[in-house]
């Protein structure tokens, strides 16, 4: 079984799915079980994802959704797509984080864009996310602010002593993700190998986010292996050789 992450992976950073990849999964999932996990929304995956996703009904049912960081999931049953599980945050949870990430962006120094392009700060219902230019904003402009990540990994560690009652991990181009305790990737790793039956080797991720703090990260403690990619294109090329092996 294939497992993927979505953002600068399968797609550019809130971008849609190109007819390239979309042909990629399609042939693939005539083989394979294939599983999306991304920090983005479920909306955010029906818009980026599913709605360009080019493939016949009859395969969506081995295509499986993990949103905002595997703290939902979704199948496809009986010609649509059906929720399994949601951890969602309550309103004080929530509320923790948010101010949490005031306090963290305060202490940390760190120098916020002069313009932003929709909410810093989104509810996701299972998940808070930051993202320093907003949720609109261009991915050239994005992929400039934190190359290197060190922004963000600053002001991780102040969210980490103000909340270590949650999970704090780097995700997209300048985003920062926050869920509950124990909720992550490897959280949704570990519900698709007892759903499935699986053990870790039976199981492959695709990520670009495999560094530590990274919103990938947590998977690499389940055992499963790991391909770090550096986007879209590196995946295709993957997924090429994965499709002609399956072929033989």
């Amino acid at each position: 079984m294939l497992v993927s992450d979505l953002d600068g992976t399968l797609a550019e950073s809130k971008s849609d799915l190109t007819k390239e990849m979309s042909g990629a999964i399609a042939e693939l999932l005539k083989f394979k079980k294939f599983a999306v996990i991304g920090g983005g929304s479920y909306a955010q995956f029906q818009k980026q994802f599913v709605a360009h996703l080019d493939c016949p009904q009859e395969l969506l049912s081995n295509l499986y959704l993990f949103p905002t960081c595997a703290t939902a999931f979704y199948v496809f049953e009986g010609g649509k797509w059906k929720e399994v599980y949601v951890e969602e945050l309550s309103a004080e949870e929530k509320q923790r984080i948010v101010e949490a990430f005031h306090v963290a962006l305060e202490k940390s120094g760190v120098e916020m864009p002069g313009s932003t392009y929709g909410e810093q700060i989104e509810d996701r219902r299972t998940q808070i996310t930051f993202s320093a230019l907003g949720q609109q904003a261009p991915l050239e402009l994005k992929s400039k602010w934190d190359p290197d990540k060190a922004k963000r990994n600053l002001i991780k560690r102040y969210m980490d002593e103000i909340i270590p009652e949650f999970e704090v991990n780097i995700g997209g181009t300048n985003s920062i993700d926050v869920t509950k305790k124990g909720i992550d990737k490897a959280y949704g790793i570990r519900k698709i190998m007892s759903r499935f039956s699986y053990a870790a080797y039976e199981l492959l991720f695709v990520g670009d986010a495999l560094f530590v703090g990274g919103n990938d990260y947590p998977v690499t403690k389940t055992g499963v292996d790991c391909v770090k990619v550096e986007g879209p294109k590196d995946t295709m090329r993957l997924f090429s050789k994965i499709a002609s092996a399956s072929r033989q």
